[in-house]
């Protein structure tokens, strides 16, 4: 989730900071769900069925919790990090952003 500044050195705004966190939190997703054991292991942490994660997915602080689970393993936020060459520190950078925006907050 970098923070590049855009033409004229402007920073990003609050919700273009929290557009990328959410993005990423995609991304961390798509990792997870892209191997059966990954994501057989996130379904079991959180009781979520497959033929229900989309939904559960339009739940506020459901992308916090998908980062949340990806910090929780090091091992697995590592590999996250290196197949989309960022630092692993973003995740958490994302995940505050996210938490902050959600309404139950954390």
């Amino acid at each position: 989730m970098p923070n590049r500044p855009r033409s004229g050195g402007r920073k990003p705004s609050l919700q273009e900071r929290q557009d990328a966190a959410r993005a990423l939190a995609i991304m961390a997703l798509s990792f997870i769900a892209g191997e059966p054991e990954r994501l057989g292991r996130f379904l079991a942490l959180t009781g979520i069925g497959p033929e229900s994660i989309r939904s559960a997915a339009r739940e506020p602080g459901f992308l916090v919790g998908v980062l949340d689970h990806l910090a929780s393993d090091d091992r697995l936020l590592r590999a996250f990090a290196e197949q989309n060459e960022f630092d692993p520190e973003q995740v958490m950078q994302a995940r505050e952003l996210l938490a902050r925006a959600s309404p139950h907050g954390s």
